[in-house]
């Protein structure tokens, strides 16, 4: 019998050790799995070590006082592996917590099989990470067409398993109309995302108001956003022109995704939720001077929006740090949402996008399933 042993350590990382268990079931329906993971991951059948949430920590002043209870799971994580004796652990993005469990493990068990799902973006900063992981990594799953060849150059095997965006649900045409006809929206819609923390909202959010004075008068401002920013947003959108609707809740989330003309993002994953959707973007982003002039040193490449970085191309416009600014960012949008041209040179990108992420092809899960056993051995993974 197959035993693995997982650790998810972020709620993204649990969405993808649940499709992860839920392919390695479909073709090896007696695999035992073990390890440390959240509600998507228990559901599946792992009984958690601990309770994931003691690892979603983030930033150096939170994560500092707690570092005495990080080393204890860390720990107790190590000492779970070294009695269960898996035939690999499978680690699942949070490096900083998994990839030293994996080493110390590896010290235990020399001959223990270790794989990372998600490859470091050493492509965008930090190359030699890649080079660090291999000490302890031998096997990842990548997310992104263009990582393999970084990982292997550092002496890892990979495969690109395709990205969980392209497994999410979409809304209808029917759901779109009728998020419509419910807020009352006859002419253009614009999705506005200030992104997804108290810091992102608090320093995009009236950057993003002040864009949107450029925009058509008729045009409605929908803005999806997650719970625990919710008030924050509320009250920075208030005086927002468009009349804004905030919208929390998923499915009204991926109506709003479904019924938009163009977008106005943060720089992140959203832009693939929005590819996934085909609305036509403008993305933007800043940080604090300190951290914008380390970044500018440390970045390997000209643009960090996903589109553009798949389709080697320059088809999403990008406004970052210094540029930054409502009057481009503001014109770019109305441009946008005035200009049919501009949207079908976007719509071109964002199909590409989403066939090289893997749409139409096997689930992510399954096919990081396959990659997991075919690299324990299993030459002819079953169909």
């Amino acid at each position: 019998m197959t035993r693995l042993f997982l650790i998810a350590g972020e709620p993204s990382g649990d969405r993808l050790g649940a499709a992860l268990i839920a392919g390695l079931r479909q073709l090896v329906p007696e695999v035992e799995v073990h390890g440390i993971g959240g509600p998507q991951m228990e559901a599946r059948g792992l009984r958690s070590l601990f309770p994931m949430s003691d690892l979603s920590v983030m930033g150096l002043a939170e994560v500092l006082p707690r570092l005495p209870h990080l080393f204890r799971r860390r720990d107790e994580a190590v000492a779970a592996i070294a009695r269960l004796k898996p035939d690999a652990l499978i680690t699942i993005d949070s490096p900083d917590f998994c990839l030293r469990v994996a080493g110390r493990a590896r010290r235990a068990q020399p001959d223990l099989a270790v794989m990372h799902y998600v490859a470091p973006s050493v492509w965008a900063w930090r190359p030699e990470r890649a080079k660090k992981m291999a000490r302890n990594v031998d096997h990842v799953l990548a997310l992104l067409p263009f990582e393999p060849d970084y990982m292997r150059a550092a002496g890892m095997t990979c495969d690109f398993v395709g990205h969980p965006v392209v497994a999410e649900p979409l809304a209808t045409p029917a759901e779109a109309g009728r998020f419509r006809e419910r807020h009352g929206i006859e002419g253009p819609l614009a999705l506005v995302l200030p992104g997804s923390r108290r810091g992102e909202v608090s320093r995009l959010a009236p950057v993003f108001g002040e864009a949107l004075q450029q925009v058509a008068r008729d045009t409605r401002v929908v803005v999806p956003t997650v719970p625990h920013v919710e008030a924050d947003v509320r009250a920075a959108v208030a005086l927002w022109p468009g009349a804004p609707i905030v919208v929390t809740d998923a499915a009204e989330k991926r109506a709003a995704f479904a019924a938009a003309d163009a977008a106005l993002a943060a720089s992140g994953t959203v832009s693939l939720e929005l590819a996934a959707n085909g609305v036509p973007m403008v993305i933007a982003y800043d940080m604090n001077w300190l951290s914008r002039r380390i970044l500018a040193r440390m970045l390997k490449v000209d643009t960090v929006t996903l589109v553009n970085l798949v389709t080697r191309s320059k088809a999403v416009p990008e406004f970052l740090g210094d540029a930054c600014r409502p009057g481009p960012i503001g014109r770019a949008l109305a441009d946008l949402l005035r200009v049919p041209s501009q949207r079908a040179r976007q719509a071109e990108a964002l199909e590409r996008t989403m066939d090289a992420l893997g749409r139409g092809g096997e689930p992510p899960g399954l096919r990081a399933a396959r990659s997991v056993l075919r690299r324990l051995g299993w030459e002819d993974a079953p169909e």
